[in-house]
Formats: structure tokens, sequence, C-alpha cells
């Protein structure tokens, strides 16, 4: 091999990158791929690991192949390394996005010696042409880029990459270098004893990034959070990071309505939509990207200003990778993380039917996501010893633990008391019971097991579901009850829970930061006075506007606006027609209708109190895509039974009706008398329609059903008031 031990790499760094010296470990690493050694790199996001393995390739004889699981992460680099030099030929990349003829210019290029860089994907890298072409070449090294998929105990484990020594074998021994952002100690040394470099030169730096502010908050009103905090950091860039590609095209459509530039990324879209996406964002075109977890790697954008998480990611090494693609230039990076429970138990349901091992791995990353999401400790401080690698001091002043330290108590006696619960029910029951038990709340469940006779019933009353619910998910991390998840998520203690029972010791839980799930849904409306309280004075003059209109209209007021709208309205004070239509119950055919004079006084009263209202008080909503409302309307404008559409949506009748007053609430008109003719004699029928025509005050069917007595049952008495609403209000 070459000896490259006296030359100046400086040199070679200012011609080829135009940069005067080396950060960190990098010329340390690049002398130690020089000189034939396999080296294992460990840094973090932003710290210059490409560097570890282009400067070299540009030094090295022959053409090194470079090893990415991602083809955006691909032409990104390669993009890059043509910037570097006017021989386009330099870079290549060799994947599924090729067409015959660019693969064979690639393969030219590469076999002439013009290329020093060949990225492949690990798929690529195994197919038997490839191999053979490979064969032919001059190879200076390996680069393994993102190793950690190489391991089943990161977390982003590919299968693909566990084959790559072995095809080394085939194609031609050369150094090794590996190369993360992420690893534990135990991924770490599963990744150099899979590629055969277990005395491989080993260079770890901090993965500390002080310039990150990382923060959790809790899952309610998540959109409302998102888009507020946006709307703070006006024209700075970000992430958003979600787990399912439909959340990813949600979010992305009700940014998109509500002002702020944002585009989706997700492996569903084509590749020329893909890297469209990408290119808005590194040239600025856009301020956001939604995306799952495939965006970012290797994304050479500095000045990404924050990564917001919708969901908690399945592990903390996926996590810090992600939040790491924030502040790469040193400065600014905020890092907030939505966290509630369920995804924790969607994740954990996503695991079925995978392989036991693989579980039991999943299900303990998580656990470790959920524990850092959860506690009260410094969250940099968490993390660093997650990696291997202690924090000193106990306070970053850069996290939400640190400057809002959580109060705490000691709560083994609350634990204790779940775990005995736990235990006398014969471990067969999920936590939703075992917190009813604890709270004494009496439902059919609880009392066809008679477990409301058990002298636990109610010992936990003077505190709230949300209390013991957390106290559960302590409980889980702790490790002292799990879940079984082949049956329905039943609680039963482990061996660490049954011995607390026996002997149990102090626990500090926090106190005032409950993660409970509120509103996972992302078309919500959202507005209030101080954060919600209904204006009563303006409620009072809306109610009187009402019943001025329906007097006119010689309605019932509640065929105007019923209550609830009214008192949205009071809360979000709507002054224009599509702040309207998106109140509780309104829908932009009521609006139209009716809502007129109603945004004139609201106006009015605005400007005459001086309200302040928030810039972000209505998030606005996308078209309802819902499947259930799209199929019922289609449905009953193709006069299908009811039964029918309860059958194809596999639905109950009530439920059904409950989508359709819904429906009919919101201002749409639907047609159902082709039903109503079939299941109603035209008596009663009438009856039950003057009913809420001239003599109804609330126009609920609660009052109607009252009033008319044990002759007509709920779902007639629905029925017409379905009919009455859609022909007399909309």
């Amino acid at each position: 091999m070459k000896n490259y031990a006296d030359i100046s790499l400086t040199e070679y760094l200012k011609k080829y990158f135009g940069f005067d010296f080396f950060k960190g470990n990098q010329e340390v690493i690049i002398r130690s791929l020089l000189s034939g050694n396999d080296t294992f790199v460990l840094m973090p996001t932003g710290g210059g690991k490409s560097l570890c393995y282009q400067l070299p390739a540009m030094i090295m004889d022959g053409t090194a192949i470079i090893i990415s699981p991602l083809i955006a992460l691909m032409k990104n680099q390669v993009d890059a390394m043509r910037g570097f030099t006017e021989e386009e030929g330099i870079a290549h990349f060799l994947n599924s996005s090729l067409n015959k003829a660019q693969i064979i210019k690639v393969k030219e290029d590469v076999i002439s010696g013009h290329t020093k860089m060949l990225y492949v994907a690990p798929e690529s890298l195994t197919k038997e042409e490839n191999i053979q072409f490979f064969k032919q070449l001059k190879i200076s090294f390996y680069a393994v880029d993102e190793a950690h998929c190489i391991s089943e105990w990161g977390h982003d484990f590919r299968p693909e990459y566990r084959r790559i020594r072995s095809i080394i074998a085939q194609t031609g021994i050369a150094p090794i270098i590996a190369l993360t952002a992420t690893a534990t100690p135990k991924v770490q040394n599963d990744i150099q004893k899979n590629l055969d470099m277990l005395s491989a030169n080993v260079f770890k730096s901090s993965v500390n990034r002080p310039n990150l502010y990382y923060e959790i908050r809790p899952k309610v009103n998540t959109m409302k959070e998102i888009i507020r905090f946006i709307k703070s950091n006006e024209g700075k860039s970000g992430i958003i990071y979600c787990l399912s590609r439909k959340k990813v095209e949600e979010i992305a459509e009700i940014l998109k309505v509500n002002g702020i530039k944002a585009l989706p990324y997700h492996a569903g879209m084509d590749s020329v939509s893909r890297s469209n996406n990408q290119d808005s964002f590194i040239l600025e075109d856009v301020d956001v990207i939604v995306a799952t977890i495939a965006f970012g790697m290797g994304i050479d954008k500095p000045d990404v200003r924050f990564v917001i998480h919708y969901n908690i990611p399945k592990s903390l090494e996926g996590y810090y990778q992600e939040t790491g693609r924030a502040g790469r230039d040193g400065g600014e990076g905020q890092c907030i993380l939505f966290y509630g429970y369920k995804d924790i138990q969607r994740l954990e349901k996503f695991m079925q039917g995978k392989p036991l091992s693989e579980q039991e791995i999943g299900k303990q990353l998580l656990l470790d996501a959920a524990a850092y999401a959860e506690s009260s400790i410094c969250r940099r401080k968490l993390l660093l010893h997650y990696f291997g690698e202690e924090y000193v001091g106990d306070n970053c002043d850069n996290c939400d633990n640190c400057l809002s330290p959580k109060i705490q108590f000691e709560g083994s006696r609350e634990i204790e008391l779940v775990l005995s619960v736990i235990t006398t029910v014969k471990e067969k029951f999920k936590a939703d019971h075992i917190v009813n038990i604890l709270t004494g709340t009496l439902n059919s469940t609880i009392k066809s097991y008679e477990h409301d006779e058990l002298e636990v019933f109610g010992e936990g009353t003077e505190r709230s579901a949300i209390f013991w619910n957390s106290i559960i998910r302590k409980a889980l991390v702790e490790e002292l009850i799990d879940k079984d998840i082949e049956n329905y998520g039943l609680l039963y203690l482990t061996d660490k829970g049954r011995k607390f029972l026996d002997a149990p010791y102090p626990i500090m839980v926090s106190q005032d930061k409950e993660f409970e799930d509120g509103d996972d849904d992302d078309n919500i409306q959202i507005g209030g006075k101080g954060g919600g309280a209904c204006d009563e004075e303006l409620l009072a003059m809306l109610k009187q506007e009402c019943r001025s209109v329906a007097k006119k209209l010689n309605l019932p007021s509640f065929v105007i606006f019923q209550d609830p709208s009214l008192e949205d309205m009071a809360t979000q004070y709507p002054v224009t027609m599509d702040e309207l239509k998106n109140c509780q119950g309104v829908g932009e055919g009521k609006a139209k209708k009716y809502g007129k004079t109603f945004i004139a006084l609201i106006k009015t009263y605005v400007e005459e109190k001086e309200i302040v209202r928030p810039q972000d008080m209505v998030v606005k909503s996308v078209i309802n895509k819902s499947g259930n409302k799209v199929f019922i309307i289609q449905s009953i404008d193709k006069k299908i039974d009811f039964a029918d559409i309860c059958h194809g949506r596999d639905i109950d009748m009530m439920s059904l009706l409950d989508e359709i007053e819904s429906i009919v609430n919101s201002g749409t008109k639907l047609n159902i008398d082709y039903y109503i003719n079939e299941v109603l004699d035209e008596d009663k029928r009438d009856e039950i329609f003057d009913f809420f025509r001239n003599e109804a005050e609330t126009g609920t069917s609660e009052e109607a059903i009252e009033a008319l007595g044990d002759e007509y049952d709920e779902e007639e008495i629905r029925l017409v008031r379905i009919k009455f609403m859609s022909e007399i209000a909309n």
C-alpha cells in the first residue's frame, strides 16, 4: 500500500474542500485510514463524519466504495462532491433509481479511473452482477456509513448490512471505516464484531451537543402547539418527524392551510417528488419538512433551527440522530418531542407478529425512550449516559427539566398499591381496569367480575385516573410490571416487581408533569380567550342574536346555531367566514347561510372591548377526509339501506346515526326520506317533526324522548331530527 504518512493533509483539505483546519478528531481518523487501518468512528451529527472518508478517497489511489442506506443521502453527497471539482465523474452512486443507460455511464467512469467515490446501497452491493463489477476495480477502502444499521440493537436495523463483510471478502480486501452518530457500547461492539474489525482504531467524539435544547411536551392540542411554535420561529428551517406516511401528509397539509411553507417527505412518494421536496427545503423555498425518519440522514443543511417529534421515536438512538439534525452549525437548535403514552401502545402493537427476539429488543428500546420522556433528570445527562458517556454536573441549563425542575415525591406506596391490585385480579386485566378499581369507578366489567367487592376497590379515590395511569407507566418503566402484548396488553408482575412487593424501596416519581393523552386529531379547531375560557358576555349577545334571527325566519333558535356552536364562537372570536366555519357544529353551509350577522357582532365586540386575539387562535382544518363520512354521504345519495351502510363500515346503527348527525350539524344537507319512509309510518314521522318545529326548546333528541313518551324509541326520534335539521336548518 502506498505510504501517505508524510503528506500534508491540511494542503489537501484546502485544495479539495476550501477549509483551513480540521474539526475534532477528523485528522487522526483520516491518518488512521490512510495508514491502512480498519477504523471505527463515533461522531455526533454535525461533527464532520463525511469528510473522514471523502478526503482520503480523493487522496488515495483507486475508488472508495461507500455503503449508504438512503438514495436521498447518496444524491445529496454526490452533488456536494461534484460541487468541489470540475470533474463530474469524481463521485457517482449506484442504486435502483438509475436506468440502464445511467448504470452503464457510471460503470464506464469508475473503470476509467475518473471516479474516486462510488456510493452504493447495501442491496446493490449484494447483487451478483455488481460483485463481479467490483472485482475489476482497484478499491482504496470501504466506508460503511450509518453503521448502526448493522446491529439488531440499533435503531434502524437493516438485515442487508449484516452481509457487508462477506461481500467485501468476495470483492477484494481493503481497509474498512465504519461511521455512525449513534451507538451504545453494545451496538458499537456488534458493529465491530459483524465487520470483523474488533482490532480497529476507535475514535469516539463526545455525543454532547451543548447548543441543542431538549424539551418534552404532553400530547395535548398538539397541532395548535406546533403551529404556535413555528409561527413564533417564523422564517427558520425545521423538521417535523412522524411515524406514519399518512400522518406526514395530513400534518403537511394542515401547516400549509395555516400559512406555513411546508412539504411532506416519505418513502411512499415517487422519487422525483421526494427529491424535489428535499431540494426545496435545502434551497429554502420551504421552511418546514414533515417527514418519516427516512429524511435527513446526511443532508447537508447546517441551519435547521428546530426538530419536532410528533410521535416518540422507537428508540433513543433514533431520537438522538433525528434531533442531531438541528443546529449543525453550532447555532440554535430546539428539539421538541410531543409525548403521549398512546404512542408507546401503538409502537408495541406494531411489533406484534415479529420474531420474539425482535419484539424483546424493540420493547426494551421503547422502554428506554419512554423512561427518557417521563424522567425528571437532566435530559442531556440521560442521553450521554445512554451512549456510555458521563455528563459532569447536574444541570445543563438547556433542557426543560433543568430550566423548570419538576416537583417529585416518594411514590413507593402508590406503586405498591398498583402491584397489589394487579396480583389481586390474577394478572388478567389491562391498565384501564386496574385504574377503575383504584378510583372506585363502577362499570359493567367491574360489576361482572365482582371487583367492586374487592378490599382494594376505591383505595385510590383521592387521586385521578390520570395520576394512576402515570404510576402504572412508572412501574412499567421501572420494569416492576410488564404487558402481555399477545394478550391485549394484560398487566403482570415481573420478578423484579415481586421482589419489590416483598421488600419495597423508595422510588421517586415526578409529581407535576403528567403526560396524559389529549387531542390526537390533526383537524382540531382551536382558539380561546385566556386559553379557552368562554366569554359569557359575548355568549349572551350571541344567544340573543340567534333568537332574533330565528324569530324573523319563524324557526326555533336551535335550528340556527346550537349552544355548543355559540359557546365555541364566544371562545374563539371568529371574525371571518373561514374562522366561523371552523367553529364546532357550524361548517361551510351554516356559515354561509346564517353567519354574516354573527361575524359582524363578534367583530364589533372584539374592537370595542379591545380583545387581543392570539395570532394562531384558529388552526384551520383541512377538508374532512374521513373515510366513514364520505362513504356515508355517497351511500345515502345512492339510497342504500342503513343496515347495509352499517355492514359496509362495521358499525352499529347508533354509531351510524352519530356520524349522520355530525354531517348534518355541520351544514350538509342529506335526504334520508327513502329510509324513514321504510321504517316509520307517516303519522309518527309528522308528530316528531312537528315537535321539533313548534315545541322544542333545546332541539335535542333527549328532550323529544322525554316529551313524546315511550311510544317512540330513540332511533325513530333521531332519524326524524336528522330530517328536520337537514331540511329546516340547512
